[in-house]
């Protein structure tokens, strides 16, 4: 029972990791600031794995981000903890997100660059389907299926997600004069989006790490992607002060 418990833990981690990073590389820096372009499939695989492991659907989640951009800790910031509150944010971004979405109109205002394709209308942007098909395939794969699943909802959703509009809005260290902050050991488990307060700074950035004590577990795989000609990045946060400076 042990070992099937190990198991079934370190596949919920696994998970949530997949998710993690199908988050910050398709959907916040390809979709919501195309900061990146993906290859065709390799932006299909980030779509259907997160399908499977979040169940959201990439124009409402551009959406709100973008509206976030534009009202950073500002009255119309869907989840300020300036705002709302640290601990309502920190514990409850996800519901400040399908409160959010309960006006149609943001999703046609912010993401309306977001097309729709076959796969949207038949299977992504089914998000209840979606997150079905991946619990019933950890429940028919391991013993600890429903924990499995159990635990890597909480852990994206209340944790991870959650931290990023909650802790990285509220402590932490500043490169850029924002509201944001970074936080670096919620960079290591966020696929580097704990560097909230560099990507504020530079948004378009596909590399969120600026410092060299810095690290943004993402972009070494956006290298790969990029050496093996499956993406094309924008100018990193160096890059662009450089570009400012000589131009």
């Amino acid at each position: 029972m042990l070992f099937s418990f190990l198991i079934a833990l370190g596949v919920s981690l696994l998970v949530t990791q997949v998710a993690v990073f199908g988050t910050t590389i398709y959907l916040h820096r390809a979709a919501t600031h195309r900061s990146i372009v993906l290859h065709p499939v390799v932006a299909w695989l980030f779509r259907a794995s997160l399908w499977v492991t979040t169940g959201i659907v990439t124009d409402e989640w551009v959406a709100v981000h973008r509206k976030h951009h534009v009202f950073t800790d500002e009255e119309g910031d869907p989840h300020s903890p300036m705002i709302e509150g640290f601990w309502k944010v920190q514990w409850g971004n996800v519901f400040y997100y399908i409160r959010e979405l309960k006006d149609r109109s943001i999703v046609a205002k912010y993401a309306r660059d977001i097309r729709k394709d076959v796969w949207d209308r038949w299977l992504f942007d089914r998000g209840f389907l979606g997150l079905t098909v991946g619990i019933v395939v950890l429940c028919l794969g391991l013993g600890w299926g429903l924990f499995a699943a159990g635990l890597h909802a909480f852990l994206y959703v209340f944790v991870l997600s959650s931290s990023i509009n909650g802790l990285c809005h509220h402590v932490g260290y500043k490169n850029f004069a924002n509201t944001a902050t970074n936080l670096r050991f919620i960079a290591w488990l966020t696929g580097g989006e704990g560097l909230h307060n560099n990507h504020h700074g530079f948004p378009r950035s596909p590399k969120f790490s600026f410092r060299r004590s810095e690290f943004d577990p993402a972009w070494p795989i956006i290298k790969l992607l990029t050496v093996l000609k499956l993406a094309k990045p924008y100018k990193t946060i160096t890059e662009a002060q450089l570009s400012s400076k000589t131009a």
